[in-house]
């Protein structure tokens, strides 16, 4: 049986997003004191923007569909949502006041769509409860001694702390604090770190400069993605996605971008293919074409036997010269597969999240380094990845949650079993 926490126990919480406000959450409510250290002048920065656009808290659908959300990190994330899933988030809103709704996509929103207000609810709700916020606290590693070095307005401080977490975050949306610093100090300690590369990016192409003047911006939908990964094999889905001054993003390419970052490390271009026309068959687009223009342009004939016009239309002009955007047979065909490279992954800065990070293997079952007992990792800082959607903050949520619980448990430890 785990011996009572000693006098004055503390758990120093180092990232005020989503992962370290639950780990807080967690851990305040063991009854031990938390301390709460931000780099930013707030807590919550990335979770507010994300919420602009509408706050997607989870996902509706069966719990094992969402796992395999995770790809290869299937499992270990399974595990982490074993204790705090879709459903529990869901009840976790709830209890700060917060209704969530399920929308048409399966995608889970706050009644009202907004970030702020959870947000606030749950940060006065963490002060009530004893919770120590310090903003403009920027951590810079270790002393020599174990303290934690961190700069403040008064000048760097030694923290010490019976156990720490960090959830720091991923290279994504610097501005915002994830700037992934944290790296080479945990590297020289011994920690397994993979390099943080973009994912829920966008993709250079390299437009022509009638296409990127024109058209950037313009929705592509509904269109579907044809593509092989690095495996070579093949995959497929319909969707939305956005043309971009330099190339594609959007829903539909995010859902891949890992698969396409990875296919592009590995051949240093890599294609897809695009099906402009997804509810028409490669047979009836060409016979719609086959019928005579008279004395109509093709782009005006393409627009009333297909719908084709717009973006769309230049896409096709992107790919084929005069003579084959004028034959039927090849015009149709290159509807249904729009050939398209992809020359680069866009800046890791530009992401909607990042890949990379402190490997799964660094951690026991808990999310503690095994390199540095004592030390939780949670969020976007490990290495796993998901879609949009509500999978990322889901997970981050999540693995703060087990991180928290994990500190508390080590704290509550006997002392004896403590190393050192």
């Amino acid at each position: 049986m785990p011996s009572a926490p000693r006098a004055q126990a503390s758990i120093a919480i180092i990232g005020g997003g989503p992962a370290g406000l639950m780990a807080a959450e967690t851990a305040r409510a063991a009854g031990l004191d938390v301390d709460v250290y931000e780099a930013k002048g707030s807590v919550g920065r990335k979770f507010l923007i994300a919420g602009k656009g509408g706050m997607n808290l989870t996902h509706g659908e069966p719990k094992p569909d969402f796992v395999q959300r995770y790809g290869a990190r299937a499992k270990e994330v399974g595990r982490w949502l074993d204790t705090f899933d879709a459903d529990a988030l869901r009840e976790w809103a709830r209890g700060l006041g917060v209704e969530t709704f399920v929308g048409t996509s399966g995608r889970v929103f706050p009644s009202d769509l907004k970030a702020a207000p959870l947000l606030r609810g749950w940060v006065h709700r963490l002060r009530d409860s004893g919770v120590r916020f310090h903003v403009h606290h920027r951590w810079l590693g270790w002393h020599e001694d174990g303290s934690l070095r961190m700069h403040t307005p008064e000048g760097e401080r030694a923290i010490r702390a019976d156990a720490v977490v960090l959830a720091l975050g991923g290279g994504s949306w610097p501005q915002l604090g994830s700037d992934g610093a944290w790296q080479p100090w945990l590297a020289a300690r011994g920690v397994g770190v993979s390099p943080l590369v973009p994912s829920n990016c966008g993709f250079d192409i390299g437009w022509s400069e009638h296409l990127a003047s024109r058209f950037a911006g313009a929705p592509l939908k509904p269109v579907a993605i044809h593509f092989h990964d690095a495996q070579d094999n093949g995959h497929a889905r319909q969707g939305e996605c956005v043309i971009t001054a330099t190339g594609i993003e959007g829903s539909l390419i995010y859902a891949f971008s890992g698969m396409l970052r990875d296919a592009l490390a590995a051949n240093g271009s890599t294609g897809i293919a695009l099906d402009l026309s997804p509810d028409r068959t490669l047979e009836r687009l060409r016979n719609d074409l086959a019928k005579p223009r008279g004395s109509r342009s093709m782009s005006e004939h393409l627009r009333r036997q297909t719908g084709l016009a717009g973006v769309k239309a230049a896409l096709l002009h992107e790919v084929l010269d005069r003579d084959q955007f004028h034959d039927a047979e090849t015009l149709a065909r290159t509807i249904k597969r729009l050939p398209l490279t992809l020359k680069h992954a866009r800046p890791i800065e530009e992401a909607i999240s990042s890949g990379g990070g402190v490997r799964l293997e660094a951690l026991d079952e808990q999310l503690m380094l095994t390199a540095l007992p004592g030390v939780f990792c949670a969020g976007e800082m490990l290495d796993w990845e998901a879609p949009t959607g509500g999978y990322l903050l889901t997970a981050s949520f999540a693995s703060g949650r087990l991180a928290g619980q994990g500190a508390v448990d080590w704290i509550r430890r006997p002392r004896e079993n403590h190393p050192g």
